[in-house]
């Protein structure tokens, strides 16, 4: 069980990290998969029962055997065989609650991942989580701004990034449980040191289902922390974005009905991102790092004044990222960025809270491991 937020806003969450298990349900529509999931079960000496669609593969060992075979499984079989198989471990017996389990069960990709046999799970299982922070300066005068929360987990010491952390989160089928936890970190660990700058939020839309429902627990942690609405940017990847448009415009929408205001992140070549600057049109757009990086580079440069002036027309403030030398910087202060981000003006860091709380103001809880 990892701890949420750093301990920051005091709840845990249950993983559900499967358990040995004696027997599986294995039901695919893909005719050639399950003959083998069959041949390679039985030659690891366990009990298979098949029918149409699905086998039953049973362990009298204690579950040794089960183990071994998603093992092979996660060997033999590519990943978009995994993906096509639905599994389902000790089932009941009872019938309605077996019709449950299997209308519920995970894919066999999932499944491989939760017990740790393809992804390394106790980065999640075992973490503690917090959030860091990146600085965001206004171009004008490198005056400090704005903040970027990243989150970050350590387990036995050893700190994990947060691309390692949402890797193994999608890859077990917990991407909107670590989503929802790097919301709710990032706000709760502002609260003693933001003062009056912007807080930015990453997420990913497809985390989100119903936004009145998924964004219920942000929406409680952001008014009990007393952050003023305006001052949260919530931001997504334009990769992200790209996937639907559709239910992204409608997550964008209740977060604007809140008072939180939009960014999109990795904003960069091609008409993809014209495009979405215009259906989304975000109070921030944050231009792509990579290409920034590419500066002085003259088609670098048309690229981004054309984003950047789109943007303006829209109302929207422009960031530029991946700011790492002073020539970066006067590059796109030149082309008409309103503000810069990157190691120039600072790395992410855990800000040391205040040694004296204002009292009466919301208090996190110390981090504690679970």
């Amino acid at each position: 069980m990892g701890t949420i937020c750093g301990g920051v806003c005091g709840c845990r969450q249950n993983w559900e990290l499967p358990g040995r298990a004696v027997r599986a349900l294995l039901a695919t529509s893909i005719g050639h998969v399950l003959p083998h999931v069959s041949r390679t079960a039985k030659a690891l000496g366990l009990n298979v029962y098949s029918s149409p669609q699905l086998i039953d593969v049973v362990d009298e060992r204690g579950g040794t055997g089960l183990e071994r075979l998603f093992q092979r499984l996660a060997r033999e079989l590519t990943a978009a065989e995994t993906e096509a198989v639905r599994v389902a471990t000790d089932p009941p017996d009872d019938g309605a609650a077996l019709t449950a389990r299997l209308l519920t069960a995970p894919t066999l990709a999932v499944e491989l991942a939760r017990r740790g046999v393809t992804v390394e799970v106790g980065v999640l299982a075992e973490a503690e989580f917090w959030s860091v922070y990146q600085p965001i300066v206004s171009l004008a005068d490198r005056s400090v701004v704005a903040h970027e929360a990243l989150l970050r987990g350590v387990v036995d010491g050893r700190e994990i990034g947060g691309g390692d952390l949402f890797f193994v989160a999608e890859s077990a089928g917990w991407l909107h449980r670590l989503d929802r936890i790097g919301r709710e970190s990032a706000i709760a660990g502002a609260v003693p040191w933001l003062g009056g700058d912007d807080l930015f939020v990453n997420f990913n839309p497809t985390s989100i289902y119903r936004p009145q429902v998924c964004l219920a627990s942000t929406e409680r942690v952001a008014h009990e922390t007393g952050i003023d609405a305006q001052q949260l940017v919530f931001e997504v990847v334009e990769s992200h974005a790209i996937a639907d448009r559709g239910h992204l415009v409608s997550v964008l929408e209740h977060y604007r009905s809140l008072g939180w205001r939009v960014a999109l992140d990795d904003v960069g070549a091609g008409w993809s991102s014209l495009s979405l600057l215009a259906a989304v049109r975000p109070e921030v757009v944050k231009l792509d790092k990579g290409l920034v990086q590419e500066l002085p580079d003259d088609g670098a440069r048309t690229v981004l004044k054309a984003v950047i002036d789109l943007a303006h027309q829209l109302g929207a403030i422009v960031v530029a990222e991946g700011i790492e030398t002073d020539q970066l910087a006067e590059e796109v202060t030149a082309l008409g960025a309103d503000m810069g981000q990157g190691w120039l003006f600072g790395r992410p860091v855990r800000p040391d809270p205040p040694v004296e709380e204002p009292e009466g103001r919301w208090q996190p809880v110390s981090p504690h491991r679970a």
